[in-house]
């Protein structure tokens, strides 16, 4: 078991109680106490350089492939949904939710597809690379909602035109969002007090980005990580340890401080 520094959740806690607007950026990592892997890193869905098909596991998720090869490409997304499969919201989550309950301004802006910050109870949220349980046509204007994908065929047909369907998330080879992205920017602009960065890389510059923006102009700046990331070396504080244990002692000492 990770020991996490009660002298910094101190301090974090002492922080926001100061707080009125907080971004939480989070990736995999903050859904690993709801038993889900990360794709990459320690315990990771896809550490190799290949897939069992001898492919990288970022050509098989690309626009490119589903158009060429759509049944290998919904293997994958099948594997990565049936990891998702039945999965709960964890303490991480719930606290991130409650503290939008709590404070004047919350978001949550997240790489992960698997809906769970919302499943939490929380709303503001920026579900930047999309959400699994989401799909829509290849071709028209078909979209539906499930639950899991027990039962779906491989690859899925649109009942309306036949085109392949797929799950509303961004492929390799697309652009994000361009409403989410407008979304985010404003709320950036309007600045926050305090940025989370919680289980993720930070590979992506529209992930370290509001980090590293964030300290520049004075905001305090958090990571929950086990891991050293791009923005481990700038944030004013680092913690190494699991998303859910850390977030459920920072907001203890919140609620106790009053």
């Amino acid at each position: 078991m990770v020991m996490i520094d009660s002298e910094m959740i101190q301090k974090i806690a002492h922080e926001l109680t100061n707080a009125r607007s907080i971004l939480f950026i989070t990736g995999a990592g903050i859904s690993a106490d709801s038993g889900l892997p990360t794709y990459r890193g320690f315990g990771g869905l896809y550490n190799g350089n290949s897939t069992e098909d001898g492919i990288s596991i970022e050509a098989i998720l690309s626009v490119k492939m589903l158009a060429q090869r759509p049944e290998l490409t919904w293997k994958y997304i099948y594997q990565i949904e049936s990891c998702c499969r039945g999965a709960k919201y964890n303490r991480a989550h719930e606290v991130i939710a409650q503290m939008e309950e709590h404070f004047e301004r919350v978001w949550v802006l997240t790489q992960n597809i698997d809906g769970l910050h919302r499943d939490a109870g929380s709303r503001n949220v920026i579900e930047i690379h999309g959400d699994v349980r989401s799909l829509i046509c290849t071709r028209c204007n078909y979209r539906k909602r499930v639950e899991n994908y027990n039962g779906l065929k491989i690859p899925p047909q649109c009942p309306r035109c036949d085109a392949i369907i797929r799950p509303d998330v961004v492929l390799f080879g697309e652009m994000l969002d361009e409403p989410k992205c407008t979304l985010l920017n404003h709320q950036l602009e309007i600045g926050f007090d305090m940025v989370f960065s919680i289980g993720t890389t930070s590979i992506f510059p529209y992930i370290a980005g509001p980090v590293l923006n964030a300290k520049k102009n004075g905001a305090r700046t958090i990571e929950i990580n086990p891991d050293t990331t791009e923005v481990s070396q700038f944030v004013d504080y680092k913690i190494s340890a699991g998303a859910a244990a850390a977030l459920n002692d920072i907001w203890q000492q919140v609620i106790d401080k009053g």
